[in-house]
């Protein structure tokens, strides 16, 4: 019995060496394929900010990538999709430098659209992202082509990964319901609300440049203008004011300054 006891305590200590082993290195794996050169190639977000953010922005995609397996399905995941896939989650919660997805442990990337059964083949493909629930709790889907688009056209108003890391924020407070509660002040709570009712009738009656799937229900509105928010600032502030600064108010960020 003692024996056995001995066996379990060595080989219990054989594997947790080899797992921290194996985080370290992919720690350092993602701190050697994330520079200053590639973030700034790629992401504008990255390009606004001074030094000091940019380096605590580079810190914190290297924090992502070593809690959250990015898996590519039918597809080759490299270094830049995991680095755009961070950023996307970094960019929302970049005034919160404690955040961490707790509700998310993978990314699932496909090469294109995909449908409601994850089937990159037949019928009804035109899902670009997901957050995943019941069997596929903890998981997010993204067609790698709609991840790269977002951060290639800096003026379409959309970028779905970030799109779906808001769903994430969201549902941070155990409802996906269009109301951050964790990054949301109480006193904004109530005019939130009455913004998203205004702003979603404006958008009904074809009288709105926000893209109308943000009308499918509040979590999609909020994701939606949340895109609007860090893809065209300049132009949010300049149509919706008043949403600008609620938004404003939410992520504890001013991106129109920075770009």
């Amino acid at each position: 019995m003692l024996f056995a006891i001995v066996l379990v305590l060595i080989f219990s200590g054989l594997y947790f060496a080899s797992t921290k082993r194996s985080t370290n290195k992919t720690v350092l794996d993602n701190a050697a394929s994330v520079n200053d050169a590639v973030l700034a190639d790629n992401i504008a977000f990255f390009r606004a900010l001074d030094k000091s953010e940019q380096q605590r922005f580079e810190k914190e995609i290297i924090e992502f990538l070593s809690y959250v397996k990015i898996t590519g399905v039918n597809t080759e995941v490299t270094d830049l999709d995991r680095i755009l896939v961070a950023a996307s989650a970094v960019i929302p919660v970049f005034a919160f430098p404690e955040w961490k997805y707790s509700n998310l442990k993978e990314v699932l990337l496909y090469p294109d659209t995909f449908n409601n059964d994850f089937k990159t083949e037949g019928e009804g493909r035109n899902v670009l992202g997901m957050v995943g629930s019941g069997y596929m709790e903890g998981k997010m889907l993204l067609s790698k082509y709609a991840l790269e688009q977002g951060f290639t056209n800096d003026s379409d108003k959309n970028n779905t990964a970030i799109h779906e890391f808001v769903h994430l924020v969201d549902k941070a407070d155990g409802d996906t319901d269009g109301i951050p509660k964790q990054l949301l002040s109480k006193q904004y709570t109530i005019p939130w609300l009455d913004m998203t009712y205004k702003l979603m009738q404006e958008m009904l009656k074809g009288k709105s440049d926000i893209n109308p799937y943000g009308t499918t229900n509040q979590a999609e509105f909020f994701a939606v203008v949340s895109e609007y928010f860090f893809e065209r600032p300049d132009l949010l502030q300049q149509k919706h004011p008043e949403l600008y600064q609620l938004l404003h108010e939410i992520f504890k960020q001013d991106p129109k300054v920075q770009l």
